[in-house]
């Protein structure tokens, strides 16, 4: 698996994901359909987007095709806090994309850019989201009840985090 820019060529791809409407509101949410050009244009504008936070695609290296993608939110320096979302295509799921992908993001954040705490949102009945996180040391820190509408009901998003030291704890960073 390699973190590269996402491009704008990568718009087919970012439209079959949404194909599969489970994997979309486990991210995020269930949007309408939407037509080619859309797609065409919202990726250029996430290729040639400027600004602090990344947006980067997840691509198999034994295939080369792209499989996910993954971009930090809420970035700030200042507290030295961040957060990310992270989405694997229905066909790439389960085979440790999202693991490794979430390991590059942190070593980077952590020791390259002197961040000292990660946040995640996920939703209560994306145990397979909260599981990984779990794996990757992240800690529940709190509960935001009823928080997302989906499906006729409101969900729960739980919030995890991990600091610098509980990263160093279970994450080495790479040899210079």
């Amino acid at each position: 698996m390699r973190l590269r820019g996402v491009e704008p060529e990568d718009w087919q791809t970012f439209q079959a994901f949404a194909d599969h409407t489970g994997d979309m509101r486990a991210v995020d949410r269930v949007y309408p359909p939407r037509s080619t050009r859309w797609y065409r244009e919202t990726t250029t504008g996430r290729a040639t987007a400027p600004g602090e936070d990344l947006d980067l695609a997840i691509e198999s290296r034994e295939t080369g095709h792209l499989v996910g993608s993954l971009s930090t939110a809420g970035v700030d320096r200042r507290a030295g806090r961040f957060s990310y979302g992270i989405g694997i295509g229905h066909p790439h799921q389960r085979r440790g994309y999202a693991s490794d992908a979430v390991g590059l993001l942190l070593r980077y954040m952590f020791g390259e850019q002197r961040f000292h705490k990660c946040e995640v949102k996920v939703y209560e009945f994306n145990e397979p989201s909260l599981a990984l996180h779990r794996s990757l040391g992240f800690t529940v820190e709190g509960r935001l009840r009823a928080h997302e509408f989906f499906g006729g009901r409101h969900y729960d998003a739980i919030l995890l985090g991990m600091t610098l030291p509980e990263f160093l704890d279970r994450w080495e960073f790479p040899q210079v």
